[in-house]
C-alpha cells in the first residue's frame, strides 16, 4: 500500500513535500480579492441550480488558501491547503453551536457571509474540493 501511494505522489504530485516556494503577495492579494467578487457573484441569479448550493463553499475556501499563502509566502503548498481546510471545516463544525450571541452575530449580513449559518455536510466537501483547486492552482501556476 505505501508503495502505490509513494508512487502516486511521485506521478502526480513530484514536488508535493518539496515545494516551498516563495509566493508574490502581490498576486495573492489580487487573487484574494478576485475570489471575493467571484463569491459575491456566484450568489447571484445567473449561477445554475445544480451548483449554487456548493459554489460559494468552494471559493471559501479557495480565498482561505490564497489569505493563508499571503500572510505565510514561505511555507509549503500542503501546508497551505491543510490549513485552509482545517480552518473552513472548524467554522462549519462551529454551526453545530447555537448559543444566542453567535446566532446574533450571524444573523447580520457579515456573520451570516463569514460564519455561514446552518451545518450542512456537503460544504465540508466543498471546502476540501476548494482546498484542492487552490492547491493545484498554485502548483500549475509555479510551473510557468
Amino acid at each position: 500500500m505505501l508503495r502505490i501511494l509513494k508512487g502516486l505522489k511521485v506521478k502526480f504530485f513530484p514536488n508535493l513535500w518539496k515545494m516551498n516556494t516563495s509566493r508574490n503577495r502581490i498576486h495573492y492579494l489580487f487573487f484574494i480579492f478576485l475570489t471575493i467578487g467571484i463569491g459575491l457573484f456566484s450568489r447571484s441569479k445567473f449561477i445554475p441550480d445544480l451548483i449554487y448550493p456548493y459554489l460559494g463553499d468552494l471559493l471559501y475556501c479557495l480565498m482561505f488558501y490564497f489569505i493563508i499563502g499571503f500572510l505565510f509566502p514561505k511555507i509549503k503548498s500542503v501546508n497551505v491547503l491543510l490549513s485552509c481546510v482545517a480552518i473552513c471545516f472548524a467554522i462549519e463544525i462551529s454551526q453545530l453551536i447555537q448559543v444566542d450571541w453567535l446566532n446574533e452575530i450571524r444573523d447580520t449580513t457579515f456573520g451570516k457571509l463569514t460564519l455561514g449559518s446552518g451545518f450542512l455536510w456537503s460544504d465540508l466537501v466543498s471546502y476540501s474540493i476548494g482546498g484542492f483547486v487552490g492547491f493545484g492552482l498554485e502548483n500549475y501556476l509555479n510551473k510557468k
